[in-house]
């Protein structure tokens, strides 16, 4: 089987599409991937075929960026779902993706749930194509309506087609029912390392700090780590905070001395000894930290954060704490009272066994679904 995998730029975007990339090259299919330019650095590292597409004016998308960026939270997601996913976004790759449809003819289409240029390409060429989650189905289903004044210019009908294909997430059903009618639900089948002891020794619950890939584009994002370590470092804890490629540590200034900051390491290595993640509440952090067990203190920033948020502390899998710091127009930034709040609720969520315990139940829920090399037999045309 051929298989096109489409992805927009952001690695919480493409990440979701590696189960199925990995399944469809051990199992000997044809796999292309194809991408926006910022994807490539990543695309470079694994082995297999890619094409890359086009992008939006950068004066464009820049402007658009500082209009979504001075809007309402709902409003933002609005802007950001039918302008730069949408208009600009479509624009941008409908080439590549129209070009490889055409040529390389795959049987199938998997695209992230934010990429449409694929979708449109796919209808075009009449072949099958299913969206893989990147966000919990409640916060998706809210962006649906946006979908067809963006997509119908292309084709009557498409959107809808959209929203009854297959739709793929890793979230388990008793945290996030989805209103799609064909869902499937997978796992991840990951193998976690040993994660290297840079605490001298100390047996402290260790806590994970991230507020993962993209909030360190914020002009706040130093701060914001520094927050969260002052809330956390008070505890009785050993604490493993990871800031993504974007934020040099030493910027963060002198640390506390149970705490150690690297760019990166592998999520699955840290969670396989974690007793806490608090993080910004993404949904890539949340889905890895429930399969693996961890409760979380979620801090939501923008976009689908305040959904998982939300999802995480109804399921009693751990607790949302909301930032009330900053100004209106700077809602990530964290204040005095925020850091209190943070070291609270994690210190709850430490004392009281429940949080891990429902915590483990939803991984127990979520391993027992189909692996992603056991779903694509369902996707076959």
């Amino acid at each position: 089987m051929r298989v096109l995998f489409a992805s927009t730029r952001g690695s919480g975007h493409f990440h979701p599409l590696v189960p199925f990339i990995d399944a469809c090259t051990a199992r000997g299919d044809d796999v292309l991937v194809v991408a926006p330019p910022g994807l490539e650095p990543l695309l470079a590292t694994r082995k297999q075929p890619y094409r890359i597409g086009g992008e939006p004016p950068h004066e464009e998308l820049a402007r658009v960026m500082t209009d979504v960026l001075a809007l309402s939270p709902d409003a933002g997601v609005a802007a950001m779902t039918s302008e730069v996913f949408g208009r600009l976004g479509i624009t941008a790759m409908l080439p590549a993706l129209d070009e490889a449809c055409r040529d390389w003819r795959p049987d199938l289409v998997v695209h992230e749930a934010y990429e449409f240029a694929s979708v449109v390409a796919a209808e075009r060429h009449g072949i099958p194509h299913a969206r893989v989650a990147v966000a919990a189905a409640r916060f998706t289903r809210s962006t649906d309506p946006l979908l067809t004044p963006v997509l119908e210019p292309y084709g009557t009908g498409i959107a809808q087609r959209l929203l009854t294909a297959p739709y793929l997430t890793r979230l388990p059903a008793s945290l996030d029912p989805s209103p799609y009618a064909v869902t499937h639900r997978y796992h991840e089948a990951l193998r976690p390392g040993v994660l290297p002891d840079r605490w001298g020794g100390a047996q402290e619950p260790l806590v994970h700090l991230t507020l993962g890939t993209e909030a360190g584009a914020l002009p706040t994002a130093a701060g914001l780590y520094r927050a969260i370590v002052e809330a956390v470092s008070a505890l009785p804890v050993r604490v493993l905070l990871t800031t993504g490629h974007l934020i040099d540590p030493t910027d963060l200034g002198p640390l506390p001395p149970r705490v150690h900051v690297e760019q990166w390491v592998p999520q699955v290595d840290i969670l396989r000894s974690a007793s806490l993640v608090v993080c910004h509440g993404g949904s890539g952090t949340v889905y890895g930290a429930l399969a693996a067990g961890v409760p979380l203190v979620c801090v939501p920033l923008f976009a689908d954060q305040p959904v998982n948020a939300r999802l995480v502390a109804g399921a009693g899998a751990g607790t949302a704490v909301t930032p009330t710091g900053g100004p209106v127009d700077e809602p990530a930034v964290l204040g005095p009272d925020d850091v209190g709040g943070i070291r609270a609720a994690a210190e709850l969520v430490l004392k009281e066994p429940s949080y891990r315990a429902r915590a483990e139940c939803l991984a127990d829920e979520m391993r027992a679904t189909a692996t992603a090399a056991e779903l694509l037999d369902t996707l076959e045309p």
